[in-house]
């Protein structure tokens, strides 16, 4: 998040004059000094053609005039007016979702599937029926465990009594339809609409005031003043991208929602296939194929293991070496606090705090905050960066140490090339260092690094029993874990692909590429065959880690891979999963 204090410049006028006049004189001190006052500023002849300034407002973004610095004082003040209120209506949106209390009542039948220790922490109601909250932790085991709702069998008996024996699943289907899934259906359609009373109006307010504000600030749509800000820079551009995405897929879509099809009407009959039947039927289907338990595999993962390989991983490859400082001052007792130096030159080149432990109060999400960006002074000594690693995990009881789920292994490595990122970014301006950099962007390092979680050596770096760290994962699993990664994944990105296709996205939602996509290019056109590679691992460090904000990405990447960034590395890789 950008400081309070940037942000209010942003919309100081005095500072905005001074600022264009300077890039009016076109005296570049050097390239990022010039990056800088053009990210600032639109510089453009008033005599422009309207087709070349609607070319030069997607492709050059100036955080002034997106402010309306350059409006009349009447169209400033609007501006102004609009953007707080979009603030507001957006974060009480946000409230309501947070603060809602809905719930749903099941009997114990209803949820046949889930797993004893989760019905646990349910309340129960008056009637003993089990409260069910509609918040994302409870719901999502539901539409995975939950199988399907059949009625008491003397329900069944007196509809269809002498051919229950032979006519049972032709029955279900047929007569019973409505009870089949039903308990994945309700809640899905209830988590889908929660909050619908007050949120939808604050959303249909939010297009119109967000499409006013686009269309003031010279747009055609909101869309396009989002976009303008990502790596796409146009809608145009996102549309094609994700039209040659989505057309590249469609075989591999189509052959998953089959397989999924199948098994529902081999367990349920001729049904209709929802969304509701997508978490439970991914999981029948891919606990037959891999035969991965991730509860035994969590014993194979204890996080103090996790964190020394992945300290190794990021020093071999991209030279960063963590020593830890004991006795630092932190504001809590289970913060660790690591300096971290340049592995060839020995240099100090920034500070990472890592606070992992959950407690009461504290933000319980795994995240990356920057503390203090790197920069260059004009006194000439740089000001080193500061990066904090926030989790959640449960600190050890006794002698346990604490042990990691495999998604939170890979959310670890994911967060970590965030930390690289900040601390690898070596900009001399404050605007362009850190995480400062294009919001599609920031997030390829994190999912690069999640493929390193998916190769056996890397693999048996990060594992051992928790018992006997002396040994590893086995190689069967590892495969599994292999085939099991992008199983499905292509159903759930077309999804994705739709909603911003549709015309809230067009109107009211920034569009932009999915970082993932590019990230596997990276990874497939230079680490696929070296993932502790040094002289690769120091090539991404420097073209695409160290020039920050201050290059164009696309740039950064190109530079790097040696040819434009391409989606077919992304296709191939879903097209060689485990379905």
């Amino acid at each position: 998040m950008m400081p309070i204090s940037c942000r209010l410049i942003r919309k100081r006028e005095d500072v905005y004059r001074v600022v264009k006049a300077f890039a009016t004189r076109g005296e570049w001190i050097n390239a990022e000094a010039k990056s800088y006052v053009q990210v600032l500023v639109l510089k453009m002849p008033v005599e422009a053609p309207d087709a070349e300034r609607a070319e030069k407002l997607s492709e050059e973004v100036r955080d002034f005039e997106r402010n309306g610095l350059n409006l009349t004082s009447t169209k400033k003040e609007e501006v102004q007016h609009l953007q707080a209120q979009i603030d507001d209506l957006s974060m009480q949106y946000i409230q309501n979702l947070n603060d809602d209390r809905t719930f749903l009542l099941f009997t114990d039948t209803e949820l046949e599937g889930l797993p004893a220790e989760f019905l646990q922490m349910l309340d129960r109601a008056m009637d003993d029926k089990i409260k069910v909250p509609l918040k994302s932790n409870y719901v999502s085991p539901i539409l995975e465990f939950c199988r399907v709702c059949f009625p008491p069998l003397n329900c069944i008996a007196r509809l269809r009594p002498k051919r229950l024996c032979h006519s049972f699943p032709k029955l279900c289907s047929h007569k019973l339809e409505n009870e089949v899934g039903a308990s994945r259906r309700r809640v899905a359609v209830a988590y889908g609409q929660r909050c619908k009373e007050v949120n939808v109006p604050l959303l249909e307010n939010l297009v119109v005031l967000r499409h006013k504000l686009a269309r003031l600030l010279g747009y055609d749509n909101y869309a396009e003043y989002a976009v303008c800000s990502r790596m796409a820079k146009t809608t145009s551009k996102v549309f094609e991208f994700l039209e040659d995405l989505s057309t590249s897929l469609s075989d591999l879509a189509a052959k998953e929602l089959a397989i999924l099809q199948d098994l529902k009407k081999k367990e349920e009959g001729d049904c209709t296939f929802g969304i509701e039947d997508l978490l439970y039927y991914v999981k029948k289907f891919e606990d037959e194929k891999f035969n991965l338990d991730f509860g035994a595999l969590k014993e194979y993962f204890p996080l103090s293991l996790v964190l020394q390989g992945i300290f190794k991983v990021l020093q071999d490859l991209l030279g960063l070496r963590f020593e830890e400082i004991l006795g630092a001052v932190v504001w809590h007792e289970d913060v660790r606090v690591f300096a971290v130096f340049d592995l060839s030159s020995g240099e100090l080149i920034g500070y990472a705090y890592l606070d992992l432990y959950s407690r009461e109060g504290k933000y319980g999400q795994t995240c990356v905050l920057p503390l203090q960006n790197g920069s260059l002074p004009s006194n000439g000594a740089r000001q080193l960066p500061v990066v904090l690693m926030i989790s959640g995990f449960t600190k050890e009881d006794g002698n346990c140490p604490v042990l990691l789920q495999f998604s939170e292994v890979v959310n670890l490595f994911h967060e970590f090339g965030h930390v690289a990122h900040h601390l690898c970014n070596h900009a001399s301006l404050v605007r362009f260092s850190g995480l400062r950099v294009d919001p599609d962007f920031v997030e390829i390092p994190g999912h690069m690094f999640e493929n390193w979680c998916y190769d056996s050596s890397i693999l048996k770096i990060i594992s051992g029993y928790y018992q006997d760290i002396t040994r590893p994962i086995k190689n069967e699993v590892c495969s599994s874990l292999r085939r099991w990664r992008h199983s499905f994944s292509v159903l759930k990105l077309r999804q994705e692909i739709l909603y911003c296709k549709s015309p809230a996205g067009v109107y009211s939602i920034p569009l932009c590429a999915p970082p993932r996509v590019f990230a596997a290019d990276v990874f497939a056109s230079k680490f696929c065959d070296g993932l502790l590679n040094h002289h690769i691992g120091m090539q991404f460090r420097n073209k695409v880690l160290a020039p920050g904000g201050a290059r164009d990405p696309l740039e950064s990447l190109s530079n790097f891979m040696g040819r434009q960034p391409s989606i077919q590395a992304f296709v191939d890789s879903r097209a060689s999963s485990g379905v």
